[in-house]
Formats: C-alpha cells, sequence, structure tokens
C-alpha cells in the first residue's frame, strides 16, 4: 500500500463524489464538474465527508496507482472548490501579451505572430505589468497550459530575458570575458 494513497480525502460541504457504472470518478462542486476514469484494480468508497482509495492486491501488484488515483482525486476535490492558477511573467524589452477572447497573442521576439488557442476549461488574463495568470479547474490542464506559453520563449541564461513561472529563479551565467 501507498503512504499517500492511504490518506483520505476530506469533501468541503456541497462537494458530491461519485463513481459511475463505467467506472468514472464524477466530483461536482461550485466550480464546476471534472471526470476522471478509474484503471482496474481502484475502488473509491464515500462515507460521509470523507472519501478513500482502496486498491485490489490481485490486480494491482504495486502501490504507484494507488497513490497517483488518490492524489487525482484530491486534486479534482480541490479545482471544483478552488481552482488553480499559475502566474507567468514576461522579462525583456518590447515582450508584451494580450488575451483576446479564446485566443492569447504573445510578442516575445519573432518576425512572425505568435498566437495560441485557450482551451475553453481555462481562464487566461494579462495585466499592464506582463503579467499572464491561467486559472481552471483542471490542475493538468493549467499546468499544461502554462508550460506551453513558457515554451514560447523559455528564460535565457545570459540575460534572463523570456516567459518565466512567477517566483521562478533562472540561474545566469557569465558572458565572454575579454581577451588579454
Amino acid at each position: 500500500m501507498s503512504r499517500q494513497g492511504k490518506k483520505l480525502i476530506e469533501l468541503p460541504k456541497g462537494i458530491e463524489l461519485k463513481v459511475n457504472k463505467d467506472r468514472e470518478v464524477v466530483v461536482k462542486g461550485p466550480k464546476g464538474s471534472l471526470v476522471q476514469k478509474l484503471v482496474d484494480g481502484i475502488d473509491i468508497s464515500v462515507e460521509e465527508n470523507l472519501a478513500s482509495i482502496q486498491t485490489d492486491e490481485k490486480i494491482l501488484h504495486n502501490g504507484s496507482m494507488h497513490g497517483l488515483y488518490r492524489s487525482l482525486v484530491a486534486n479534482m476535490v480541490e479545482g471544483v472548490t478552488k481552482g488553480f492558477e499559475k502566474k507567468l511573467e514576461l522579462i525583456g524589452t518590447g515582450y508584451r501579451a494580450q488575451a483576446q477572447g479564446q485566443k492569447l497573442d504573445l510578442k516575445v521576439g519573432y518576425s512572425h505572430p505568435t498566437i495560441l488557442d485557450v482551451p475553453k476549461e481555462l481562464k487566461v488574463e494579462v495585466d499592464k505589468a506582463g503579467v499572464i495568470t491561467v486559472s481552471g479547474m483542471s490542475k493538468q490542464l493549467v499546468g499544461q497550459f502554462a508550460a506551453q506559453i513558457r515554451a514560447m520563449r523559455p528564460p535565457e541564461p545570459y540575460k534572463g530575458k523570456g516567459i518565466r513561472y512567477q517566483g521562478e529563479y533562472v540561474r545566469k551565467k557569465a558572458g565572454k570575458s575579454a581577451k588579454k
């Protein structure tokens, strides 16, 4: 058994967790609902406001899936109650971003336009200081889209220009030294 998998998941008031006959976990809350398919050997039981994950030792021989599904369900519960968000900073002269409906237009030093389609489940906001905020219910989707934005111009190690997560530290390299 996994240490992470043994932990109970607390369900706040207003959260409904069900497993339907297609072996899908459905979590409904104030922000919406999320669905996750279960693998064979994983079962979920709900008692009052606590959910627990059990494994069938005959099917699953290791505890890795036990802990994984406990984390996935816990993230679903947190997503439908509070939601998730990632913030990215644009650092560089002339670098800017603009959110236009379900499109994000990035001007990060390329000669061609870089326009990203925002998934309909996510919300993207850009403020005046060049901070891009990606928010949504699904932790995986928020993180994936934030990584896609960062990949457009990752921070370079000499001047530190590029797109980075807020609070991310970029180690700088020394430039060329003068010849003697």
